[in-house]
């Protein structure tokens, strides 16, 4: 899900998601962070949130020192490079933070990205670009559920505070 914040009209989201029957999950938490990134048509500032410590940590980490090594690993190849390279290459047009939250622990925002993927897997389907979001609609099948009744729909007070942007080599 993409979402910005307008103080007069409020959330704007999309969403979005993809499926690969020939992958595995640290591709699609790659893919998952390019496809975001490119959608966004001009340069922003970006909350990424991920429950993917592979994604988090090699994008606030990683990819780094490899790019000071001419792309390399002190242990041997880096899996999924190309993927790395292509969000480095998007990330590298935004000002990104990268920020990690725990999977499956009643994360709101991201227990609905877990939905979709899920969805996805399931019917086979990608979105082919951004969709209008179901967040709201699906937020308040989960409250009837009494699921989510603490979680207030109102942008993070958490300061921005984007990561070192990745270098290049």
């Amino acid at each position: 899900m993409i979402e910005s914040f307008d103080a007069r009209r409020g959330w704007r989201r999309k969403d979005y998601f993809s499926f690969d029957p020939e992958t595995t999950n640290n591709r699609m938490a790659l893919t998952s962070g390019i496809l975001g990134l490119e959608a966004l048509r001009r340069p922003c500032d970006v909350v990424f949130t991920t429950d993917s410590r592979y994604l988090s940590t090699g994008m606030k980490q990683w990819v780094h020192a490899w790019a000071s090594r001419g792309w390399r690993r002190k242990a041997g190849s880096i899996e999924n490079l190309d993927l790395w390279k292509r969000l480095v290459e998007e990330a590298r047009r935004h000002r990104v933070e990268w920020r990690w939250v725990r999977g499956h622990t009643g994360h709101a925002k991201n227990e609905y990205a877990n939905m979709l993927a899920m969805r996805a897997a399931r019917g086979g389907e990608s979105s082919d670009g951004l969709v209008p979001s179901g967040f709201e609609e699906w937020l308040e099948g989960q409250m009837e559920r009494e699921k989510y009744l603490e979680y207030l729909d109102v942008p993070p007070e958490e300061p921005f505070r984007p990561d070192a942007p990745p270098a290049t080599r």
